[in-house]
């Protein structure tokens, strides 16, 4: 097994990169995950009980903080609070961690979401929008990063307010490449849309439901290396137990097996990934090393309960020594 399998050279390579790494913006949700373990999905005007199993801080944008936080890598979090009982728990669990949102919002309560976890791990949301898919300009306009990398979620561009998060996406200064995880919603976003999205300068990672949505067939390298030719960046297609596929360059491609792990639940599997991801490129490691480094942060989250417990450097260099 070569050093991603191990705690090895992409990792001391990550201890050693502190300075001068890039800006990290990460612009989205922060909600509640109110987690509960279901033997199946409920059938159309019938019943499910579930096994109620905890509430967790949720919502891709803040489990990506959280991640970023826990392996040192400093990051701007734009994620709306707003003001009601959803809210003002939020507040005080993001300040227990040392987070703080730099959009303080006025007029609603945040949502939540219902995550029933099968016992096969495998997840499925229903989530209650609140003012986290509530997107206004003049939250954003003063927070424009002038460089780095800034993570977008789907949930929030494919919300009825997500307009004015697309077009301050698309002002962003070309100094700041964008990573877009589509997620589940990707299949709620117009043609016209995702024209407007996938385009040059744009960091994609997807899982392959979204990667199918998007036409890809049997050949994942085909797919990735299409959407490389109409974006010039790194292409992702994470694919659960066997690992991920990515293309960066004509010869900066390939395949990358899943670390091993026990999984527990799947829920904050793609937020993990690409926090790890992004904490990698914003260190200046190859891509191949940072997806190194984002499977080994997938494994470790799925192999606990929720999707706020990614690993800090210490729990990470354990569990990567395996």
């Amino acid at each position: 097994m070569s050093d991603g399998g191990k705690a090895g050279g992409w990792l001391s390579r990550f201890r050693q990169q502190r300075d001068n790494a890039l800006p990290v913006t990460v612009v989205g949700a922060a909600v509640f995950d109110l987690v509960a373990r279901a033997d199946g999905l409920p059938p159309r005007g019938g019943d499910l009980p579930v096994a109620y199993q905890g509430t967790h801080l949720g919502g891709c944008a803040l489990n990506i903080v959280l991640a970023l936080q826990r392996l040192g890598v400093a990051c701007e979090a734009l994620l709306p609070v707003g003001e009601g009982m959803w809210a003002d728990r939020l507040r005080v669990e993001m300040a227990r961690l040392g987070v703080r949102s730099r959009i303080q919002a006025a007029g609603e309560d945040n949502g939540w979401c219902l995550a029933l976890v099968e016992p096969d791990g495998e997840r499925t949301f229903i989530t209650l929008d609140g003012v986290e898919n509530r997107w206004r300009r003049e939250w954003l306009e003063p927070l424009t990063p002038a460089a780095g990398l800034a993570y977008f979620s789907g949930y929030q561009l494919a919300a009825p307010g997500g307009g004015a998060l697309i077009a301050w996406l698309e002002a962003l200064p070309a100094a700041v490449v964008p990573v877009l995880d589509f997620g589940p919603r990707l299949d709620r976003m117009s043609d016209a849309l995702l024209q407007r999205l996938i385009r040059p300068g744009v960091i994609l990672t997807l899982n392959e439901r979204e990667a199918g949505l998007l036409g890809m067939g049997a050949d994942v390298a085909a797919f990735c290396r299409e959407l490389w030719q109409r974006t010039g960046q790194l292409v992702v297609v994470r694919q659960g137990e066997r690992g991920c596929y990515y293309f960066r360059a004509e010869d900066d491609a390939g395949q990358l097996a899943a670390y091993p792990t026990h999984v527990v639940d799947t829920i904050g599997a793609g937020d993990s990934h690409c926090a790890g991801l992004m904490a990698g490129l914003a260190r200046g490691l190859t891509a191949r090393d940072s997806l190194t480094l984002a499977g080994v942060v997938s494994a470790y989250v799925v192999a606990h309960r929720g999707g706020d417990c990614a690993p800090d450097l210490a729990q990470l260099t354990a569990f990567a020594a395996g």
